[in-house]
């Protein structure tokens, strides 16, 4: 075999190492995040679900308890379920107890209690008679904010998919390559001897 010959199969070599190195490793980076997204909710007058991306070829279910009381029996579903749920009237705060059985591995199922304050009724105030002043600014409101929190369900920051095996796959990648680059370096430094 001619010298010519020899660093063409060397460098088809090197570069067909190299995009086996990449492509291997796009196929750990590009894989799904967590699958099974389970959030809900629970205010003083209702309990929302909201579950998402579940495996509809097994089947799933759900349940609900407020107070040891079933507000939601048993229930299948498949892919995801969504569903807002009234609460019954309280005077203390009530738990409120939520069940998701996943077909596929107990790792996506859920067994979760939150509490359920009580609803606060404003009493209404009397009108002011006409000789109060109305210059002064009403008083703001102690009531917390309404604002929808992360699907999680919990004040942390959003899931956003990743998990504790990035940096491990991105030490991977890393490797991957530098031993690329290194093979490289050898043939070009043989090529450069051989010539």
């Amino acid at each position: 075999m001619s010298a010519i010959r020899q660093r063409w199969h060397r460098s088809a070599a090197v570069v067909a190492t190299g995009v086996a190195a990449l492509v291997g490793t796009g196929i750990f980076v590009a894989s799904p995040a967590s699958a099974h997204k389970p959030g809900w909710e629970v205010d003083c007058y209702a309990v929302s679900v909201n579950l998402t991306n579940y495996n509809e070829n097994v089947p799933n279910t759900i349940s609900i308890e407020a107070g040891g009381k079933p507000v939601l029996t048993e229930q299948k579903f498949g892919r995801e379920f969504s569903k807002k749920i009234d609460l019954p009237k309280h005077k203390s705060p009530l738990e409120v107890h939520l069940v998701v059985k996943a077909g596929d591995g107990e790792q996506h199922s859920r067994d979760e209690k939150k509490m359920s304050p009580v609803c606060e009724e404003t009493p209404s105030s009397p009108a002011p008679s006409p000789s109060e002043s109305s210059s002064e600014a009403p008083a703001p409101s102690e009531k917390p904010s309404s604002a929808p929190k992360p699907e999680g369900g919990s004040d942390d920051l959003a899931e956003t998919g990743a998990s504790s095996a990035t940096p491990m796959i991105a030490g991977a990648a890393g490797v991957v390559l530098a031993a690329g680059a290194g093979l490289v370096f050898v043939s070009r430094k043989r090529r450069s001897a051989q010539d």
